[in-house]
């Protein structure tokens, strides 16, 4: 009898895994920003603090997980391409020099995004579809909304 409990266990476990794996990511957006979709190239200049401004002329913020956290495995692998390393190297070189207005803002929940973001003008940041509010706008990627076929960031 213990084995097929440690077996159901096991199975049950696999599953938790597969539904975290599954989730998709939304790229949500200040409300006061008048972009309403970013191609996944301008969502990666963006992640990566590469865009200084949008072509409204208000500087850009990207909020973010942090790259060690597990939630991070989809962004970092559909978006960066890099490790959680190498992430991490990058956005202490992106706000090297922007004390002020840093390109790039690291936060450590999911919530504390979304809060960021309705509090900062010209920010955007990548969240779990489940933890969007009416207090932000979500954004196209590649012209599909989260949840659409062929959207970029859907979890495997």
């Amino acid at each position: 009898m213990p084995a097929v409990r440690v077996i159901a266990i096991a199975i049950m476990i696999l599953g938790w895994t597969t539904l975290a794996a599954c989730k998709d990511i939304a790229l949500v957006s200040n409300k006061s920003n008048p972009t309403t979709g970013l191609s996944l190239t301008d969502l990666v200049k963006v992640c990566k603090g590469q865009t200084p401004r949008w072509p409204d002329g208000k500087p850009v913020t990207f909020v973010t997980r942090n790259p060690a956290s597990p939630d991070m495995k989809l962004v970092l692998e559909k978006v960066y391409s890099l490790s959680k390393e190498e992430v991490a190297d990058l956005i202490v070189a992106a706000n090297r020099g922007r004390g002020s207005h840093p390109a790039i803002v690291v936060v450590d929940s999911d919530e504390a995004l979304v809060r960021k973001v309705e509090s900062t003008p010209g920010s955007v940041g990548l969240v779990d579809v489940y933890s969007i509010t009416g207090g932000i706008a979500v954004l196209r990627v590649g012209g599909k909304l989260p949840l659409e076929s062929g959207y970029p960031l859907h979890g495997n």
